[in-house]
C-alpha cells in the first residue's frame, strides 16, 4: 500500500505548475565554482521569468525536499547510506574537495538542494497530470539509478516521478521519457531496463560520458549524434523521432529531460545548437505532446554555461506565448491562446520551422 507523502498535497489552485525553491541553489564557499555546472542557474531562470512578469513568488509551486521514505520508493537503503560518506558525494558531484568536508555539511549544502529538486520533480509529475503540463526548474538527474549516482546526479528524480505516478495516480500506467540532454540518460535507462510500461527516446552525443553500453539496451529510440551537430540537422531529427516515438507508444505522461548542454560552446556537450535552436526544440516536444493531449513534465537537467538560464527562461516565455502552456492557467494569464487554437495552428506553425 503506498505510504502517505506530502509531495502530492494539492498546491493552491491559483499557482502555475512551475515548481521551484530557493533551496535548489548550491552556494558554499565557492566550492560550486570548481564544477563547470552553474549551481545557481535555477534561481536565475526564476528571476528572468519574474522580470518578464510571467510569474511571481506566490504563483509558483514551492518544491519540498524528498524524504528518505520518498527516496526509498526507488533507491536502495544501501545506496542512501553510501551518501553518508563525503568522498562518495565528491565522486558523484565531481567536486573533489567535498571529500574533505564533514558529512553533515555535505548533506546540508550539497545533497539537500538535490533532494529538494528531486521532490520538485515528483511534485511536478502529479501537477502535469492534473494541469496538462508542469515544469520543474531543476531536476533531470538522468545519470542516477536506484543504486548508483554519477555525473552530478545523486538521486534518480526521473525514475522517482514515474514510479510515484504509477503507484499513486489512477490512470497513469505508461510513460515516455524524451531525453534531449547532450549526454545519454543511463540512470533511468538502467532503472527501466525491462519495464514495458516505459518507452525511452534518447538523443545524445555518442562520444561523451557516460558511454553506457548496457544502459543503451533500454532505449527504444536511439538518436546518436556526431560532434558539432548543428540546428538544422538536430531539429529535423528531434522532430522526426519525437513524432515517431509518440506514434509508436501511447503514454499517459511524457517526461521531457530538456538539458541545455547541447548549446554551442558547452564544455561538456560537444554539440553546436544555437539558443534559438534550443527554444525551438522545446517547442517541438511540447507541440507533439500537447497536440495529442498527453501531459508533459519538463525538467531542466544539464547546461554548463552562464547563458543557459536565460535560454531556459526564453524557452518558457516562448511556450507561453504560443499557447502551449494551456489548461490550468491562473486567472492572470487567461489572455493566452487556447489549447484547441494551438492544436489547430500547430501544423501551420511547424511548416515555418527553418529546417532546410
Amino acid at each position: 500500500r503506498p505510504h502517505r507523502t506530502e509531495l502530492y498535497e494539492e498546491p493552491p489552485p491559483g499557482c502555475w505548475p512551475i515548481v521551484y525553491s530557493p533551496d535548489y541553489n548550491i552556494t558554499f564557499m565557492g566550492l560550486e565554482k570548481l564544477h563547470p555546472f552553474d549551481a545557481g542557474k535555477w534561481g536565475k531562470v526564476i528571476n528572468f521569468l519574474k522580470e518578464e512578469k510571467l510569474i511571481a513568488d506566490d504563483l509558483i509551486v514551492q518544491a519540498r525536499e524528498a524524504t528518505d521514505e520518498d527516496l526509498l520508493v526507488v533507491h536502495t537503503r544501501r545506496y542512501l547510506n553510501k551518501l553518508k560518506w563525503s568522498f562518495v558525494v565528491a565522486t558523484i558531484t565531481e567536486i573533489p574537495p567535498v571529500a574533505f568536508l564533514p558529512n553533515f555539511v555535505v548533506q546540508r549544502k550539497v545533497l539537500k538542494p538535490l533532494r529538494t529538486q528531486t521532490g520538485g520533480t515528483i511534485m511536478a509529475g502529479k501537477l502535469a497530470v492534473d494541469r496538462g503540463w508542469a515544469i520543474n526548474v531543476g531536476g533531470g538527474f538522468h545519470h542516477c539509478s536506484s543504486d548508483k549516482g554519477g555525473g552530478f546526479c545523486a538521486y534518480a528524480d526521473i525514475t522517482l516521478a514515474i514510479k510515484f505516478l504509477f503507484e499513486r495516480v489512477p490512470g497513469v500506467s505508461r510513460a515516455t521519457i524524451i531525453d534531449l540532454d547532450a549526454h545519454q540518460g543511463n540512470g533511468h535507462e538502467r532503472d527501466f531496463m525491462d519495464d514495458p510500461r516505459v518507452y525511452i527516446m534518447d538523443a545524445y552525443n555518442r562520444y561523451i560520458y557516460p558511454g553506457d553500453g548496457f544502459a543503451k539496451r533500454a532505449i527504444k529510440r536511439k538518436v546518436e549524434l556526431e560532434w558539432g551537430t548543428e540546428d538544422s540537422e538536430y531539429l529535423q531529427k528531434v522532430h522526426t523521432h519525437v513524432e515517431g516515438a509518440l506514434n509508436e507508444f501511447k503514454p499517459d505522461i511524457v517526461v521531457y529531460n530538456a538539458g541545455t548542454d547541447i548549446l554551442d560552446g558547452d564544455p561538456l556537450g560537444g554539440l553546436a545548437i544555437s539558443p534559438q535552436g534550443i527554444v525551438k526544440r522545446d517547442e517541438v516536444v511540447f507541440r507533439a505532446a500537447r497536440s495529442r493531449g498527453i501531459p508533459v513534465l519538463m525538467v531542466t537537467s544539464g547546461g554548463y554555461q552562464k547563458r543557459t538560464a536565460r535560454i531556459i527562461a526564453d524557452s518558457i516565455l516562448n511556450l507561453h506565448g504560443l499557447g502551449l502552456l494551456g489548461r490550468g492557467r491562473p486567472a492572470c494569464a487567461l489572455g493566452s491562446p487556447s489549447l484547441e487554437h494551438m492544436v489547430r495552428d500547430s501544423a501551420k506553425d511547424f511548416s515555418n520551422l527553418s529546417l532546410q
